[in-house]
Parts: structure tokens; C-alpha cells; sequence
């Protein structure tokens, strides 16, 4: 993935931004170009230091608001790695024995779990139990039940709970949002999101049940869910789901190889969404009584290409991570409320939506949301 930091996001930004969406994007770039922020970063400490962690750490060379404070592993070997690395002092490094210890830890903020997702609710409630704000990868939980009792927790904590959506921070897919909501081309109709990518790797995770809780649904056909909804700006009101082929019995005994469903929305629109783990896929298509508008790539971490019916979309590539922990550290810094498309209660309506594909797939039945 390639660097670019805050300054040349902002820098080139106004070169780059097209015209359909200069009027909404420009004030609020030449804004932020005018007020660099100087003052107190939001110290966080992440908790797992897999793959996805270490993209976390490079996003915080270009954050703002946030500081890598902290980190939980169980690895005492990584936690050296990680402490000479990114200059963490020994008082903020945790395992998971003694990680409730943090809520001693004034130099600890927020905690971020980038964990298998079987873990994120424990963490998350412990978390919140020691005072601090949370932000939880997604999926959010494996359950309905799980989001509940994270919610919950961290409401009876008085702490905020976060859900990593990065891409509602990133201009690509707020354009789209955008195109869609406000109806740019009209009502949209027809949704397309699929995004998957091909595994082989029978110890990965992601592939036992346990600890992922599903399948390919569970890791990157979240996107799909979310994109349906942000673009229509619309709950489902059913779904109804298919199960692919089980194309290697070694590697997918426990979660699904590929899932498809398709979501009715309020308006009468339609999604058809797929996820994967035996091919690479990464497309949202929409179409609108007046037009169309795409990104291939669109889910994934970039870089992204749009185009409408009036032209391509013209964007600034920027670091998806550094936007999503500046746009969340800013706002509890200055003690404001996030906002509602980032909360827990959002991972709640996703894991709604998932539940039911899991159950029309495995019954055959048209699922109701409502």
C-alpha cells in the first residue's frame, strides 16, 4: 500500500478533486490545511499484533490526533520487536494475563482490538471495565448477542465504543455514499458489492470457525453490507442468501468457501452482494433512474477507481487508517459523542444483517428484518 502523508493528501487535494465533488470536499480540506493541530494526542495501545496491527502502527506516522502509546501480545518476543520499533515504554506493554492492569495506566486512552473476532467482545468489555474508550475491528462480534453485551458495557462504563469502518473516512466510497443518499443520479435501484480474495492456507484463522465465526461473510463480506447500506441510506427490510460450491473439503470443513444474497430495501431497491475466499474480487456498481456510478477497486485498501455517468471520479489517495483514528481521536479529545455510522450500535445493524444471511443460506427461506 503505498504511503501518503496527511500534508499531501491535503497539499494535492485541491488539484485532484473532481468537479462533481469539489463543492462538498474543498471547505472542508482548506479548513483543516489552515489549523494544523499541535495539542494533546490520544494515546491508544492496540491489543494483537497480527497483520492488521502492523498496518494500524504505519497509519499512525501520519496521524494527527493519535499516538501509539501501548500494545497487548502474547508474545514476548513481538513485544520486544514492537518496543524498540516504535519506542514504547516496558510500563505500557501488556499480555493478556495482566492486560486489566491498564486501567491504573493514565497513559492510556483507548484501546483498539485488532484481535480474531471471537475475542473482540471479551476484550472489548475488559477494556471498558478499565475505563478506557474502545475502537473494535470488525466484524464487531460473532453474534447479535455479543454487540449487545459490548454496547452495554461500555455505555454502564461511561466510555465510547468505535467500530473500525475505515472507509467512512475515505473520499472514494464518501463520494458514492454520497451519490447515493442524496440521490445525485435519482432513486438508486440496483447495488453490486463483491469483495473476495483467494486463500490456501489451512492454519490462517480465518478459516476455523471458533475464531473467525464464519467465513469469508465474516471478514470481507462486512464491506458488502455496509456499502449496500451507506449507498441506498436504507436498512435491508430481507435478505435472502446462497451458499458457493464447497470447492476444497480439506480447507473450508468448517466456514463457507463463498456466500451470495441479495437485500430488499425500503425504496424497492435491490443489492446483490457475494464474498469469497476463492477468487479476487473488489467492485460496487449502482445504478439510479438517471445514471450510474462504480469503484473497481472500491472496498479494499486501494488504491481505489471511480467513474460515474458524468465522468471519473478523481480522488487524492490517502492513508485509510491515519483518517479513521483522526476522525475518531479528534472527537474524544474534544469530548464530543461519535458519530452514529461509527458506534456500536452500527456493528449491531451489520450483524443483524449477517445473522439472517447465515440463516436464509442454510434454510433456503427469504429471511425479514423487520
Amino acid at each position: 500500500m503505498k504511503k501518503f502523508s496527511r500534508r499531501s493528501f491535503l497539499l494535492n487535494a485541491g488539484l485532484t478533486v473532481s468537479a462533481s465533488t469539489a463543492a462538498i470536499a474543498l471547505p472542508i480540506l482548506i479548513t483543516e490545511r489552515q489549523q494544523k493541530y499541535t495539542g494533546k494526542k490520544l494515546n491508544i495501545a492496540l491489543v494483537g499484533l497480527g497483520r492488521y496491527a502492523g498496518i494500524l502502527a504505519d497509519g499512525f506516522q501520519y496521524s494527527e490526533y493519535c499516538n501509539l502509546a501501548g500494545i497487548v501480545t502474547g508474545h514476548p518476543a513481538k513485544a520486544e520487536q514492537w518496543k524498540k520499533q516504535y519506542t514504547i515504554p516496558d510500563k505500557n506493554i501488556y499480555n493478556y494475563q495482566n492486560f486489566d492492569e491498564i486501567a491504573h495506566n493514565n497513559d492510556i486512552d483507548l484501546v483498539y482490538v485488532v484481535l480474531p473476532n471471537s475475542m473482540h467482545k471479551e476484550y472489548t468489555i475488559r477494556a471498558a471495565k478499565a475505563g478506557k474508550h474502545v475502537i473494535c475491528e470488525k466484524p464487531m462480534g460473532i453474534s447479535v448477542q455479543d454487540c449487545e453485551e459490548m454496547i452495554k458495557a461500555c455505555k454502564d462504563a461511561g466510555v465510547q465504543l468505535a467500530i473500525g469502518y475505515r472507509l467512512h473516512y475515505e473520499p472514494y466510497n464518501l463520494e458514492i455514499k454520497r451519490l447515493g443518499q442524496e440521490k445525485v443520479f435519482g432513486q438508486v435501484r440496483l447495488i453490486e458489492a463483491s469483495l473476495g480474495y483467494r486463500t490456501s492456507d489451512p492454519n490462517e484463522w480465518r478459516l476455523h470457525k471458533a475464531l473467525s465465526g464464519g467465513g469469508p461473510l465474516m471478514n470481507v463480506g462486512i464491506y458488502c453490507v455496509q456499502c449496500s447500506r451507506y449507498v441506498s441510506g436504507e436498512e435491508p427490510v430481507s435478505v435472502t442468501a446462497q451458499f458457493g460450491p464447497v470447492t476444497d473439503k480439506k480447507l473450508f470443513v468448517e466456514v463457507e468457501a463463498s456466500v451470495m444474497w441479495q437485500l430488499e430495501f425500503p425504496s424497492g431497491a435491490v443489492a446483490n452482494c457475494s464474498s469469497t475466499y476463492n477468487c479476487g474480487v473488489d467492485r460496487v456498481f449502482a445504478s439510479a433512474d438517471d445514471g450510474q456510478f462504480e469503484l473497481s477497486p472500491a472496498i479494499s485498501y486501494g488504491p481505489f477507481v471511480g467513474k460515474t455517468s458524468n465522468g471519473p471520479l478523481n480522488f487524492p489517495e490517502i492513508n485509510q487508517q491515519a483518517a479513521q483514528m483522526d476522525g475518531i481521536g479528534k472527537l474524544i479529545l474534544e469530548n464530543k459523542p461519535l458519530p452514529d455510522h461509527i458506534t456500536g450500535e452500527e456493528g449491531l445493524k451489520d450483524l443483524k444483517v449477517m445473522e439472517a444471511i447465515y440463516q436464509s443460506a442454510n434454510t433456503g427461506r427469504k429471511i425479514s428484518l423487520v
